[in-house]
């Protein structure tokens, strides 16, 4: 499957700018950057980003809308929930977690920034290859 046939929004080029946070290929466009960012977040099969906490003084976090695949979204210290298109995951300010690819599946989600006082993105740790393989 190409890239681009995997969402009905454009797939944008690769991830490169965040690669470092992500384990495996991902592919970015961002649908728009004013009021509210919203960008088209798209995922070769196995790959994911590392744990991260989306942070704000007030308001904040992360809405994931899902277009397309199958993925996993975690909190941490919490099971994995499969994501299929139609889910919607939100995703509080100061949660600990990560979402991406099944081993075996594209994956697309839109990713929408909740406007907040005070916004940062904490990247962390990778998520183990030990604890994804068990996913499957």
């Amino acid at each position: 499957m190409k890239p681009e046939e995997v969402s009905i929004f454009p797939v944008g080029g690769k991830n490169d700018a965040f690669a470092k946070y992500f384990a495996g290929q991902s592919y970015l466009n961002m649908l728009t950057t004013e009021g509210v960012a919203i960008g088209n977040v798209t995922f070769e099969p196995g790959s994911r980003n590392n744990w991260h906490i989306h942070h704000a003084k007030s308001g904040g976090g992360q809405i994931l809308l899902c277009t397309a695949g199958r993925g996993y979204y975690q909190e941490w210290g919490k099971d994995a929930q499969e994501l299929h298109p139609g889910d919607v995951v939100v995703i509080p300010a100061g949660v600990k977690h990560w979402h991406g690819a099944a081993a075996d599946s594209w994956f697309a989600h839109l990713a929408v920034e909740v406007p907040g006082e005070e916004t940062a993105t904490e990247w962390c740790e990778a998520v183990s290859d030990e604890a994804y393989i068990e996913l499957r």
